[in-house]
């Protein structure tokens, strides 16, 4: 048992959460600059290279660049960008699509692979092994062939509907997955694309994959890209990703993001059916489940391994939660406010003091997490005081709607939240 050391009285103040998190404070986090909200031109670093990738995180193009950079542990920084039709690009940005690259050298790259094999040459990530390069450069390149080629362009929907606004058919999904798996299986090590080691033809893959585990169980009955025995090879091939830390522990959406943007893209002007959204609700239940004590130990193993080179994080990915609002908790009371006429009645302290007092209850819980966790001591009884705190999982709640993950953070940090958002 923990003892119950409390620093604090009742729910604790911010500077007293940013006592709690000093040791991960006292280290620069990665520069990240929404160019949306902040369009002036920035100070690009001589050491450092600057990605370029789409705001919302979104673009699973920019989702591939991204995970090199994070598996091959390179230090980087990142601009987003509005590739919402007509959003507000900076000035600096030099125009076309994201993602795009500035290299410490000054030089500038644009389309996804090519990155990747520039991440891959310039700083070691060994993502093309020398003895396997040229199946890893195959294997990525056949996800060109096996996706469908009639579906309609899409960052948010991508390879989902056709140009009606209809979901391609069910048989189309299935030939896909099914192709796939073939590919898989052709490595006899597994259970990686190209045998037993993480390249960048998962890198290649994964984006899309990811988005289709989530979504396509919506859009078609009795469709499960995660289906063990229609799919053996891919279902391990999941496995093993999420086993992969820096994607599982930042890269990595969460499912229930994913299907949030079917409500944003397709189905023309029909509105999204009613057996989609029965479905979306549905899972999202299932996913809000209390984590079991296999799943809490296999998750920090991870977290651990991925914050060894990065300082900047908190010790866990609850607290990490608990950091993020923190951070953030400024913008965060003003979206809630200003969304204050549509949330009546839902628990929410509307007034800026109950607001204010909620927020710091829910990241006081988060960073004390779980108390088999064994970390952050000093808040186990803040943590169960701030429980008591009027409308703290309600936020809880809002949040995990409002959240855009892995934009606002990795899905471990947002899976703790969920969880709160059903008590």
């Amino acid at each position: 048992m923990r003892s119950a050391k409390s620093l604090f009285a009742f729910v604790a103040q911010w500077h007293d959460l940013e006592k709690s998190l000093l040791s991960s404070q006292q280290h620069d986090s990665p520069v990240i600059i929404d160019s949306a909200l902040d369009p002036s031109k920035p100070t690009y670093s001589d050491q450092r290279p600057t990605l370029f990738r789409e705001r919302h995180g979104w673009c699973p193009y920019s989702e591939r660049v991204w995970l090199a950079l994070e598996s091959s542990n390179v230090p980087y920084d990142t601009i987003r960008i509005d590739n919402t039709g007509p959003g507000r690009k900076p000035p600096y940005f030099a125009g076309g699509l994201t993602p795009q690259m500035r290299w410490p050298d000054g030089e500038n790259q644009g389309e996804s692979m090519d990155l990747v094999q520039e991440v891959d040459a310039r700083y070691g990530g060994n993502l093309y092994p020398h003895s396997i390069k040229n199946d890893v450069i195959n294997k990525a390149r056949m996800f060109q062939t096996i996706f469908p080629s009639k579906s309609r362009p899409s960052s948010r929907a991508a390879f989902l509907f056709d140009w009606s606004g209809d979901p391609l058919w069910k048989s189309e999904f299935e030939s896909v997955l099914s192709q796939t798996d073939e590919l898989i299986g052709t490595s006899d090590d597994g259970p990686f694309f190209c045998g037993e080691s993480f390249t960048a033809a998962d890198i290649s893959w994964v984006p899309f994959l990811e988005r289709y585990s989530a979504q396509l169980p919506c859009l078609h009955e009795g469709l499960d890209p995660r289906d063990a025995t229609k799919y053996p090879n891919l279902n391990k091939w999941f496995e093993a990703m999420n086993n992969v830390p820096a994607y599982a522990c930042r890269v990595r959406g969460n499912p229930s993001s994913w299907r949030k943007v079917l409500t944003m893209a397709g189905y023309g002007n029909g509105g999204v059916p009613p057996s989609v959204i029965e479905r979306i609700d549905g899972l999202g239940i299932e996913e809000s489940r209390p984590q079991t004590e296999e799943e809490r130990i296999r998750d920090q193993a991870l977290w651990d391994e991925y914050k060894s080179t990065r300082p900047y994080l908190a010790d866990t990915p609850s607290a990490e939660a608990g950091k993020v609002i923190l951070s953030n908790r400024d913008a965060i009371i003003k979206d809630t406010l200003k969304r204050a006429a549509t949330l009546e009645g839902t628990g929410i302290p509307l007034d800026e003091k109950g607001l204010d007092e909620g927020m710091r209850a829910l990241a006081s819980i988060l960073i004390y997490g779980a108390e088999e966790d064994g970390h952050y001591e000093e808040m186990e009884v803040t943590s169960k005081d701030a429980r008591d705190v009027t409308g703290v999982f309600a936020i809880a709640k809002f949040l995990d709607e409002r959240m855009c993950v892995p934009r606002d953070m990795g899905a471990m940090s947002a899976d703790a939240i969920k969880r709160l958002s059903v008590y």
